[in-house]
């Protein structure tokens, strides 16, 4: 199994990040690269849809409003993984109340690509995510 991670310091208190990102349908909020989101099974799942037409069917497996943080796991897409599970956690950042970090990760099988590749993928994803993310809040 395959693993990635990346953090991100953006310029906002952790509530208002969390009332930004906490929404498992939240996404098109903040995520260009995602534009479309369906909730479905009563906001379990969601059906997502990117700038290319691709779906992405993901469930919601965990979440936590006082920790602030949901995991959900990929049922049906485009990306040459499986057994995907994801987890995405807003942290207080000691003595900024004003700054929040924002850790976004997941693990997975690679299938029909290296790990090297699968790892490349979704770090590129997870950055690009966070880097909206943070020009959404300093906007």
């Amino acid at each position: 199994m395959a693993s990635t991670s990346v953090s991100r310091v953006v310029p906002a208190s952790p509530e208002r990040v969390w009332q930004l990102i906490g929404g498992f349908d939240a996404l098109p909020d903040w995520l260009p690269f995602i534009p479309e989101s369906t909730p479905l099974e009563g906001g379990r799942v969601r059906r997502l849809r990117n700038p290319e037409g691709d779906t992405i069917v993901e469930r919601l497996v965990a979440f936590s409003e006082a920790e602030r943080h949901y995991a959900y796991a990929i049922l049906e897409s485009p990306f040459p993984v499986t057994g995907y599970v994801s987890d995405l956690r807003v942290h207080s950042v000691p003595g900024k109340p004003e700054e929040a970090e924002v850790v976004w990760s997941g693990r997975f099988v690679p299938d029909g690509v290296g790990e090297a590749d699968a790892v490349e993928l979704f770090t590129g994803i997870y950055r690009d995510g966070l880097d909206a993310l943070h020009r959404t809040l300093a906007a």
